[in-house]
């Protein structure tokens, strides 16, 4: 067959047959023949094939040329790959007039403080409600982007439509294409390679499914939906800042499912979180009734209260219901390419995900006009009352000292008003009660329109409902599926391993507003050195310091003890800049990087101190410049790799090598000081045995191996056998007590007959012999680190950490390793979220994190990931402890 006979072959199996009418998406529909179409723009149908990025804008860019007068492209930010963000504003050539005044009485709104009822009234009367529409925050979600287009296409183009011009009038609708333009075009690339002569239905054909990491996370391997109470990324970061501009009365993400469900939208599933108001719920189920009336209308079908919750504050559908907005996910069951088969023999095709995307779309915009008065005045009550209860509540205010780590302390600062949360700072020392607070302290008052939020970041513990507690529990019971969809504590004081007071009093004394940003510049003291420059270490800036400092291949040393000099006490882990060891133009560089990086340097004449040890003590190492590889593909999980990398790489600054898993065991890894294992299974079998023996051959010549959550079961492997770390099974009421002798013998046919005189008993001896503690859904755990140590320097008492899964490890042997951080007492242990009890339990001190030696290299584990979504900033040192200060005790 000839070249060309295929070809003509491909067209024809893609075309529609003759005299076939286009595919009606909205039936009975008349388009105006000038905006453009999907098809004359990009040469296809909607729903014939998944758009790229380029081709979202260049559409998008196409009808706000076609009517500039009712379409306005703006760009809103930029992905780490160089790609725009950008939203259209939608609306009628009155209200795309005068877009900058809407967004203005938004904000006169938005702050009842200034705006009285009866001038808010005034404003509501004429303005439209604006309505987010997010599109494709996971990459590889691929109808929504898609429906994005055809929404903003009929919203242009449908003539003499009630419902059109009705929204267009009522409603200024902005839509925004694909919040995570990087993984779409990883998607779309990899489909495109993939895909044969015709689409293949097959769930099992390559074009279904993705290598790793898949399209789903942004390029540092996030989790965009996951990403918004940290702002970690620039994606979510940027539009934040838009959402803040804008304050939208309605959000709506729409996102993909299994190719088996249906399609989900509003009102969403129990636990909601109790900072939710009762009106806030309520409304949601005007937009789940409207929904409803057109996909029965159509015949799709659809869930509603199941599975998706409304609980962590995280998603992008959560976050608007904290400033006052209704917020909303919707899930469409996915195709992952054209056509997918689903398990019961029905086909499911891309157009039809598109479509009902675009008509959920449609329907809420519908909604939001319909509804445009009541949005509007729910939205200034919503403000009024938060401010209310900020005054009535015993909590008045959470103050922010800037403690151990002023650092991490400015950043949460920094984060909370990039929230758009009013802070602000202490200018003079003032006291509560007896307590003296210093300048520079954080006021976080709760009068304020954002207090809801303020409560939900900064509260220890945000509890679910004890009704949906306690059927969890019996589902757990029944070993059924847990209905909790995320982790349930995120408290970001507990998270950064900072104070947070919760005072019922405000407070007196002279306040400023704080500076919006997460970097407080540090200071050179006592001038210019003869001997050296000193860093406090056990803070995020002094890190930052470390790593620029090493990037500029200057002659860093750390102290494994604790001294005082002049005065001012350095912990353990300080750095010290000795003159004669470096650039002559020393003390001109960290001033800089002082500056640059909030760390405080101390300039010193003299090696004498006044208690711990001198510069020249053997306690005293030398921090090298380490060159760090990472494993980068399966079995890693991509989140904990891409969290990783990006830790050191964007909020540290030092560059990591990531090596595809299965090269490690061809690599010279002689070229390298650090191997990272983020979590993930399989290492030693992606690895080989002959991968296995150049690891440990590696470390023993003085490498330094970090291990991450579930990968530490690597260290512990018999065939590796890097250090003695056991995971755990259950530990059920009894096991203690028993031994071999009470296991029944047993042959190949019977076993002896037993008695069963309760369901107690029914229960226990249905249960498994052995099995790994239940997993768990995601709590913060209070930790205790082994105090003069150096993998905890510059730590005090106490951490917090993260707690997911069901992976616990028994304490390493005195002679086999070293316990640095493990578990608090079984009743101090949980200090934010849900914890099962037997999990309580049988995690009290049990390790966090474990060092042994091999040969002449250093291996570390943490058996739970550190670098949890890039916000479990009180690990931070830890983790810089192991990278940088493990090659320094290697040998």
């Amino acid at each position: 067959m000839t070249k060309f006979a295929i070809s003509l072959l491909t067209v024809l199996s893609l075309a529609p047959a003759y005299g076939q009418k286009p595919f009606e998406f909205w039936p009975g529909t008349t388009y105006d023949s000038k905006i453009p179409t999907v098809r004359q723009v990009l040469g296809y149908e909607p729903g014939d094939k998944v758009t790229s990025h380029a081709g979202l804008l260049k559409y998008m860019e196409a009808l706000s040329s076609a009517v500039p007068t009712r379409i306005k492209v703006f760009e809103y930010g930029e992905s780490w790959e160089g790609r725009k963000l950008i939203y259209a504003a939608v609306g009628s050539e009155s209200n795309i007039r005068k877009l900058g005044e809407i967004k203005s009485a938004i904000q006169r709104i938005a702050d009842p403080r200034k705006t009285p009822e009866a001038d808010a009234r005034k404003l509501i009367a004429a303005l439209p409600a604006v309505v987010w529409l997010s599109y494709g925050v996971h990459g590889n979600e691929i109808s929504s982007p898609d429906a994005a287009l055809l929404t903003a296409y009929h919203l242009l183009a449908a003539r003499n439509d009630k419902i059109v011009d009705d929204v267009l009038s009522k409603v200024v609708v902005l839509i925004d294409p694909t919040q995570n333009p990087d993984g779409r075009d990883r998607f779309v690339n990899y489909f495109e390679q993939a895909r044969g002569l015709t689409p293949d239905p097959s769930p099992a054909a390559a074009e279904h499914n993705e290598p790793w990491p898949g399209g789903r996370v942004n390029h540092y391997l996030f989790d965009l939906n996951r990403d918004w109470i940290g702002l970690t990324q620039p994606e979510i970061l940027s539009q934040v800042k838009t959402l803040r501009e804008w304050l939208p009365l309605v959000y709506v993400d729409l996102h993909e499912m299994g190719a088996d469900a249906t399609y989900f939208f509003t009102p969403e599933s129990d636990p909601y979180n109790p900072n939710l108001t009762p009106n806030q719920r309520a409304s949601l189920t005007l937009f789940g009734k409207n929904n409803s009336k057109w996909f029965d209308k159509y015949g799709f079908d659809y869930f509603t209260r199941e599975e998706y919750d409304a609980f962590y504050p995280g998603y992008g559908a959560s976050w608007p219901f904290y400033y006052g907005a209704l917020s909303m996910t919707y899930e469409q069951a996915s195709v992952r390419g054209l056509v997918v088969r689903r398990s019961d023999e029905t086909l499911l095709t891309f157009r039809d995900t598109v479509r009902h995307h675009f008509v959920a779309s449609i329907s809420t915009l519908e909604t939001a006009a319909a509804n445009r008065e009541k949005l509007l005045n729910d939205f200034y009550q919503y403000r009024v009352t938060a401010i209310e209860e900020g005054r009535k509540e015993p909590i008045k205010e959470y103050l922010l000292p800037r403690g151990r780590d002023a650092a991490a302390t400015d950043k949460l600062a920094g984060i909370l008003m990039e929230h758009g949360i009013e802070v602000n700072r202490a200018t003079a020392p003032f006291k509560v009660g007896e307590k003296e607070y210093a300048a520079g302290t954080y006021v976080v008052p709760m009068a304020q329109p954002s207090k809801r939020f303020i409560r939900t970041l900064l509260d220890p513990d945000t509890k679910m409902d004890d009704k949906f507690v306690a059927a969890e529990e019996a589902r757990r019971k029944l070993k059924q599926r847990t209905e909790i969809y995320d982790v349930t504590a995120w408290s970001l004081p507990l998270l950064f391993n900072v104070e947070a007071v919760a005072n019922t009093a405000v407070s007196t004394g002279s306040f400023e507003p704080a500076r919006p940003s997460r970097i407080v510049p540090g200071q050179m003291h006592g001038g210019a050195a003869s001997v050296a420059y000193l860093v406090p270490w056990g803070n995020q800036a002094a890190g930052r310091l470390l790593t620029a400092a090493l990037r500029q291949d200057l002659k860093v040393h750390s102290s494994d003890k604790p001294f005082t000099q002049d005065g001012v006490k350095f912990p353990a882990g300080s750095l010290i800049l000795k003159v004669a060891a470096n650039p002559a133009d020393l003390g001109d560089r960290l001033a800089r990087l002082a500056r640059e990086t909030g760390a405080e340097v101390y300039g010193t004449n003299s090696g004498w101190v006044e208690d711990g040890v001198n510069f020249g003590s053997r306690w005293v190492v030398s921090i090298k410049k380490p060159a760090i590889a990472i494993a980068w593909d399966t079995p890693a999980q991509s989140g904990s790799a891409g969290a990783t990398r990006f830790v050191l790489e964007r909020q540290y600054g030092y560059p990591v090598t990531p090596i595809r898993t299965a090269q490690l065991a061809g690599t010279d890894l002689s070229r390298f000081q650090v191997l990272i294992l983020p979590s993930g299974g399989n290492y030693a079998g992606i690895l080989g045995a002959g991968g296995i023996e150049r690891v440990k051959n590696w470390v023993a010549a003085g490498g330094t191996l970090v291990a991450v959550g579930d990968a530490v079961s690597f260290l512990g492997n018999s065939k590796v056998d890097l250090l003695e770390l056991v995971q755990e099974n259950a530990l059920r009421e009894g096991d203690d007590k028993k031994s071999a002798a009470d296991k029944p013998e047993k042959d190949s046919t019977r076993v002896p007959g037993t008695a069963i005189a309760s369901e107690t008993d029914f229960d226990k001896i249905t249960r498994a012999a052995t099995e790994l503690p239940d997993s768990v859904p995601g709590a913060i755990a209070r930790v205790r680190l082994r105090p003069d140590y150096w993998l905890t320097a510059g730590m005090g008492d106490t951490v917090y950490t993260m707690v997911e899964g069901g992976a616990i490890y028994a304490p390493v042997k005195a002679d086999k390793g070293i316990n640095a951080a493990y578990y608090d007492a079984a009743d101090k242990l949980v200090v934010s979220g849900h914890l099962w009890a037997e999990n309580k339990k049988q995690m009290a001190f049990k390790p966090l994190l474990v060092s042994g030696a091999s040969g002449r290299g250093v291996v570390v584990g943490f058996t739970q990931d550190p670098n949890f979504r890039a916000i479990g900033d009180g690990l931070n040192i830890l983790f810089l402890n192991a990278i940088f200060r493990g090659p320094a005790h290697a040998r």
